[in-house]
C-alpha cells in the first residue's frame, strides 16, 4: 500500500506539517533571542556563544536554533542525562559535566520538562558558555590542566528548579566557587527565561492546532528529516574512506596527536569509525565522544543537504565509534576544556578528508582548523574576557573561501571593540585581516585575522589554538594557508599557553588563513580572460588600452 501524497506516515498533511515544522524551529529560535537579550555578560550578549533547543519526551532533538554546532549536536546526550533522574514538572536541571551528557565545563546546560494535562511532552534545553566556572585560571579554559578537576566547578545534573521554585541552596552551590558570580547569577537567570519561553510557546501551539496534531507533528519533522537524510546518504558512492590528521600538542608535550578516521558509506547508512586514534591525553584536549560526534554530524550534514530541517532524523543514518580510553572518547577524569574547542575542530578537519573523494565538489580546501580562544582575566575575579577569533575559510570549488569567519564547529559572533574597552581593563590596538594569507588556488582561500590588545591591569591570558605548526591544507593543486601565531609583546609563545602578565601587556594573535583549491595559474588565465571580455585589456599580450 503506498502513502497518499496528501498525508504522511503520522497522519499530517504536508502543509500542516511545513507550519509545524517553522513554528517549532520559531520556538527554539525565540528561546535564544530570549536568552541572548537578558543575559548580562558580553560572552552571551555579544558574541552569542549559546544555543537552544526543543526536544519531545523521548529525549528525541526535534528544532534547534541555528546556533553554535558543538553545544547542539552534542545536547540529546543532555537530555538523557536527565531523563535517567526522573525529571517532574516543575524542575529545572542544570548540569556541565563532559561525562554526564556536558561538554566541557564553561558550557552549562539547563533542561525543563515541558507539561500538558500533567505529563512531560517534552523539554526545553538551553546551552550557554559562561565566562568563568572557577578553576585553576581565570576564564576556566586553562592551557595545562591535566585533569578535570582544574578546569572548573563540576556539575552532572542537578535539580536546580523544583516545583517552579529555585533552589537557593543548589544556586549558592553553583555560584560558591566561580569567579564574578553576580554575572554567572544573571546568565543562569536568562537561561531559565529562555526554558520558561519554550514552555509558553509549545502551550500557544496546542491551543491552535490541537494537542494531539503537534506531538504527531513532533514525530513528522523528525521522519521528515530522516527521510530526506537517507537519500542523499544513499546519492553518495557506497565505501570506505580513510584520512589523518593531527593536533599540536596537548599542553603538557609539544608531539603531534594523531586522529584517524574511517568512514563507510553503505547505502543509507554512514558509519564513522576512529579506531587508531591516539588514546587519551595528559592534557586537556580529550573530547568527550558526544562532541566527537557533534563534530561528525556537522560533516555529515555540510556534504549532504544543510537544508535539511536539523533534529534527530539528520543523525539517524550515521553511527559513531570511538574506543574507549581514546582521544575521542576519554575516561574521567581527564581534562577536556580543549577537546570540546580545538579537538573537535580537527574531527571536522578529518571528516570532511576522508569524505572529500566521495563528494569531492561538496568538501572546500582546509579552513583555519582552530577557534583561536583567547582568555584574559583577573585572578580576583574582577573581569573575564574570552574570546573565539576568526580566521580563513577554505576555497570551495567554484569559490572563493570567505575572509575572517568562523569555521567548524563554532559559529559565534565577535566581541565589538566598542564592547572591549567599556566592559574590560583592555585596549584593542589592531583588528583587520592578514594580507596575502589565503592560500593561492584557482579559488583563493580566505584571509585571517590579527586582533592585538593590551591588558591595562595585571591579569592572566590563556590562549588554546591550532594550526601554528601545520598549515591549512590546499587541494587539488591549491596552496596551504598561512599558519597561525601567537605573540605576547612581540614574542611568539607556544600554541597552547597560560601565563600571568603585568599591566601594559600587548597581545597579538594571528589566525590561519584558508587553503586554495585549484592550480593557481588557472585562476590568473580566468581572470586575462574576464579582463578580456570586459574591454580592459585588447590584445594577446595582455597589454593595458
Amino acid at each position: 500500500m503506498t502513502r497518499s501524497h496528501d498525508e504522511t506516515d503520522d497522519g499530517i498533511d504536508p502543509v500542516t506539517l511545513e507550519v509545524l515544522r517553522n513554528q517549532l524551529e520559531g520556538v527554539a529560535e525565540e528561546m535564544g533571542q530570549t536568552l541572548i537579550r537578558g543575559a548580562y555578560s558580553p560572552n552571551i550578549k555579544e558574541r552569542r556563544d549559546c544555543s537552544t533547543a526543543l526536544f519531545d519526551a523521548d529525549g528525541r532533538m526535534i528544532a534547534q536554533a541555528e546556533h553554535i554546532p558543538v553545544h547542539l549536536g552534542a545536547m540529546p546526550q543532555a537530555v538523557d542525562a536527565v531523563r535517567e533522574h526522573d525529571p517532574e514538572l516543575g524542575d529545572v536541571f542544570v548540569l556541565n559535566d563532559p561525562f554526564a551528557g556536558g561538554t566541557h565545563l564553561p558550557d552549562v546546560t539547563m533542561v525543563s520538562p515541558i507539561g500538558s494535562d500533567g505529563e512531560i511532552v517534552g523539554y526545553a534545553v538551553s546551552r550557554a558558555h559562561h565566562a568563568d566556572v572557577g578553576g585553576m585560571a581565570p576564564g576556566s579554559m586553562p592551557a595545562g590542566a591535566r585533569e578535570i578537576y582544574q578546569e572548573g566547578l563540576r556539575l552532572p545534573p542537578t535539580r536546580l528548579v523544583a516545583d517552579g521554585e529555585i533552589r537557593e541552596d543548589v544556586r549558592a552551590l553553583v555560584l560558591a566557587n566561580v569567579r564574578n558570580p553576580k554575572e554567572r547569577r544573571a546568565d543562569l537567570r536568562a537561561q531559565l527565561a529562555a526554558n520558561d519561553r519554550a514552555a509558553e510557546r509549545v502551550a500557544d501551539l496546542f491551543d491552535e492546532h490541537g494537542r494531539e496534531t503537534v506531538l504527531e507533528g513532533f514525530d513528522a519533522v523528525i521522519d521528515y528529516s530522516a527521510d530526506r537524510m537517507r537519500d542523499q546518504v544513499r546519492a553518495l558512492p557506497d565505501g570506505t574512506y580513510e584520512a589523518t590528521d593531527v593536533l599540536e600538542g596537548d599542553g603538557i608535550t609539544d608531539e603531534d596527536v594523531e586522529i584517524s578516521v574511517a568512514v563507510t558509506v553503505d547505502g543509507e547508512a554512514i558509519e564513522v569509525d576512529f579506531t587508531g586514534t591516539a588514546a587519551q591525553l595528559e592534557g586537556n584536549l580529550n573530547a568527550p565522544l558526544a562532541v566527537a560526534t557533534s563534530a561528525v554530524y556537522f560533516v555529515v550534514r555540510c556534504v549532504t543537504d544543510p537544508e535539511i530541517p536539523p533534529n534527530e532524523g539528520c543523525y539517524e543514518p550515521v553511527s559513531v565509534r570511538a574506543p574507549e580510553g581514546s582521544l575521542l572518547n576519554p575516561e574521567a577524569p581527564a581534562a577536556v576544556v580543549g577537546g570540546n574547542v580545538e579537538t573537535s575542530q580537527r574531527v571536522t578537519d578529518v571528516v570532511f578528508a576522508a569524505l572529500a573523494e566521495a563528494a569531492p565538489d561538496r568538501v572546500p580546501a582546509g579552513s583555519q582548523g582552530t577557534m583561536n580562544n583567547l582568555t584574559v582575566g583577573a585572578r580576583d575575579g574582577s573581569f573575564t574576557y574570552y574570546e573565539t577569533i576568526g580566521g580563513g575559510f577554505g576555497a570551495r570549488a567554484e569559490r572563493d573561501g570567505m575572509d575572517g569567519v568562523q569555521v567548524g564547529m563554532t559559529n559565534t559572533l565577535n566581541t565589538p571593540v566598542e564592547s572591549i574597552e567599556t566592559e574590560y581593563p583592555l585596549r584593542v590596538e589592531r583588528y583587520g585581516f592578514r594580507p596575502d594569507s589565503g592560500g593561492r588556488g584557482r579559488q583563493r582561500g580566505g584571509l585571517g585575522l590579527e586582533r592585538a590588545l593590551t591588558v591595562e591591569t595585571e591579569a592572566t591570558v590563556s590562549l588554546l589554538t591550532e594550526r601554528r605548526r601545520h598549515a591549512p591544507s590546499g587541494v587539488a593543486g591549491g596552496e596551504d594557508g598561512a599558519r597561525g601565531e601567537n605573540l605576547i609583546d612581540g614574542e611568539s609563545v607556544p600554541a597552547k599557553t597560560t601565563v600571568d602578565v603585568e599591566a601594559g601587556t600587548t597581545v597579538t594573535v594571528r589566525t590561519p588563513g584558508g587553503g586554495g583549491h585549484g592550480d593557481p595559474d588557472e585562476r590568473d588565465a580566468a581572470a586575462l580572460e574576464a579582463d578580456r571580455a570586459d574591454g580592459k585589456i585588447d590584445d594577446e599580450d595582455g597589454a593595458d588600452e
